[in-house]
């Protein structure tokens, strides 16, 4: 199923001639695409990454978000470009990429049948840490993440919540160079989820390099340095979070209307005010409006009176990472059709038939394809 043996070894030694010349600790990427058959999930990343910074990857489901993580963790070989992660080529160096970096997938990889203390030193161990080390690592960790009154428990035991935060321990046991996580706060409740942002900063502060993918887009706009939004495996948007936001106009405008037919209406009358297009929630009759920086709110509220458009509530506020996620992965927008955000021109996801011979054909979920 891996396109590379994925066995787990203990790292030797590293010696001066052991890393490529090229990237020191960070993640670079130069035109990473991967193709299944003749579609491809991925196309065209270009990533700089510099150590001691976070990149965020966002992304609908099926962006492409796992299909690059996959790629840069040895996962999946990729079908054209580049990668070197921690100095280290990922198609030519697998097993020096793999000894300097930590993973923790969307899905436990926890032992059930082993405790939590347990679980901890064998990874310690198997990174070739003493046993004391790897004792006195798995307890720093354990107290850290909460764990501690917990630690003597089989793991089968614990909430989603616990075994995600276990997870999140043994990927950290050999202080990576490079972390990768994939949903990190997913079934957390908020105060453990702040207490992860806190330690994954101190990580990052000690010079630890993190990429990062997630729903949460405040997750994403506490932590990242930078950001990438995916939108049908192509880039759509690069930036910091408040570059992402100015590019879409910082200004919203939030009404909530009394029907679904009053929807369009409403952003129709208030079309004199816009600095882009709308966007609508059905569900909650919410039709949310960017405007112009000269706009005064009781200009809004009178000509949606005098349309004879009754408005529940309005707000104005700032835009935030949710904003520019729905601007710019909105049907019709992104790669899918609109110019992306950062300028560059859209291109088809489909490749042309000459490059079929390359095709690479590993297993992979239907979602994360895209035509």
């Amino acid at each position: 199923m891996y396109d590379q043996d994925t066995t787990l070894t203990a790292p030797p030694a590293v010696g001066a001639g052991d890393r490529d010349s090229d990237s020191r600790g960070g993640v670079t990427t130069e035109g990473l695409g991967k193709r299944f058959g003749d579609l491809w999930a991925l196309r065209h990343l270009d990533l700089r990454v510099e150590p001691g910074t976070v990149l965020g990857l966002l992304g609908h489901n099926g962006a492409g978000k796992t299909t690059a993580i996959r790629i840069l963790t040895t996962l999946s070989a990729p079908t054209e470009g580049r990668a070197t992660v921690a100095g280290h080529d990922v198609a030519q160096h697998p097993a020096a990429v793999r000894r300097r970096i930590g993973v923790a997938a969307q899905q436990a990889t926890v032992d059930g049948l082993m405790t939590a203390r347990a679980n901890l030193e064998m990874v310690g161990r198997l990174h070739r840490l003493s046993k004391e080390q790897a004792r006195r690592r798995a307890d720093e960790l354990l107290e850290r993440l909460d764990l501690a009154d917990a630690s003597t428990r089989l793991v089968k035991t614990f909430s989603g919540g616990m075994r995600r935060r276990l997870d999140l321990a043994a990927s950290i046991v050999a202080a990576p160079e490079v972390l990768f996580l994939d949903e990190p706060t997913t079934g957390l409740d908020p105060r453990s989820r702040n207490d992860l942002w806190q330690m994954l900063r101190d990580l990052v502060n000690d010079g630890t390099t993190l990429i990062l993918t997630t729903q949460y887009l405040e997750e994403a706009d506490r932590l990242a340095d930078d950001i990438i939004v995916l939108d049908h495996g192509r880039t759509v948007a690069h930036g910091t979070p408040a570059e992402l936001k100015t590019k879409i106009g910082n200004d919203r405008v939030d009404i909530k209307v009394s029907s679904s037919s009053e929807l369009v209406a409403a952003a129709g009358v208030l079309a004199a005010f816009a600095s882009n297009d709308p966007t609508f929630d059905e569900d909650l009759l919410l039709v949310t409006l960017p405007i112009l920086d000269s706009t005064r709110l009781i200009d809004v509220v009178r000509t949606l009176d005098e349309a004879g458009i009754d408005a529940i509530d309005i707000n104005r506020r700032q835009a935030t990472l949710d904003d520019v996620f729905l601007t710019l992965t909105e049907p019709g927008s992104g790669a899918s059709g609109h110019a992306r955000a950062d300028g560059a021109e859209p291109h088809a996801d489909r490749s042309d038939h000459d490059h079929a011979d390359h095709a690479d054909h590993d297993h992979v979920d239907r979602d994360e394809v895209s035509a």
